[in-house]
């Protein structure tokens, strides 16, 4: 018996999240099933995180154990042959025994895209959100400037516990222009459910001039309450997840970032 680390990716559009549900289909449960039919009799893989409803990844990072017995490629392509067309194994390797996708990960990655047009675009609506009118990408950097370090996010989304902590450490934060498109890139050591769209809602509300910068930061700094809203779901990006050597080391890095 061997515990196994793989990394996904999945086009979110028709997935009702990660997590397996009573209704609804999602990512766990396509995973599961094809592992089922390939004679793994555990009862729940375990995640690096859940992501929700309409969200992507490139980099979601999942960990079961498995009496397989044969190489972790074999595996991985024995996975991809069952599995449906917008969900596939990236990489399968073995990973230690006490290895667990959530509690031993330092820092995860998200991407969300925009692009600013008048005009639907339905090959990018798919992937991104539609934003009209155009964004000053100077007041969009002067937002993401204020989020790294540790902070409390209670104004931009929930802890997956209830009463848990809703103080997270930023290690990077900011937007790149390529053309008419914008791209959040976001690194830290974990987030709230909803943060990442939740944070791009608001700057976007600064970026068009709708939100006073003094007011997001007076969110970040002293978890004043902003208007709703939350950016769609389409244009963001689990990108991967980056782990420590072991779960000491994780617990000590988290300690030193909170």
């Amino acid at each position: 018996m061997a515990r196994y680390k793989l990394i996904l990716a999945y086009d979110g559009t028709h997935f009702q999240g990660f997590q397996r549900q009573g209704k609804g289909r999602t990512v766990q449960q396509e995973l599961e099933k094809v592992l089922k039919q390939l004679g793994w009799e555990g009862s729940s893989i375990l995640s690096a995180g859940r992501t929700d409803t309409g969200v992507h990844a490139s980099g979601q990072v999942v960990a079961f154990d498995f009496d397989w017995g044969h190489s972790s490629a074999e595996l991985a392509s024995a996975l991809n042959a069952g599995l449906p067309p917008d969900l596939a194994v990236k990489e399968a390797v073995e990973a230690g025994e006490h290895f667990h996708p959530r509690y031993d990960a330092v820092e995860r990655s998200y991407r969300y895209h925009i692009y600013t047009a008048n005009q639907r675009d339905p090959l990018r609506e798919r992937f991104a959100w539609r934003v009209a009118p155009a964004l000053s990408l100077e007041r969009l950097q002067a937002a993401a400037g204020l989020l790294p370090g540790r902070h409390d996010f209670a104004a931009f989304g929930n802890p997956p516990r209830p009463g848990g902590s809703t103080t997270r450490y930023i290690y990077s934060a900011g937007w790149r222009a390529e053309g008419d498109d914008l791209y959040f890139e976001v690194h830290g050591n974990a987030f709230l459910y909803h943060m990442v769209r939740r944070l791009v809602f608001t700057m976007v509300q600064v970026g068009q001039e709708r939100l006073r910068l003094e007011d997001f930061a007076s969110a970040i700094n002293e978890t004043r309450p902003l208007p709703p809203g939350l950016a769609p779901a389409q244009g963001l990006v689990l990108v991967g997840v980056r782990y420590a050597a072991n779960r000491q080391e994780a617990v000590r890095i988290m300690k030193t970032l909170l």
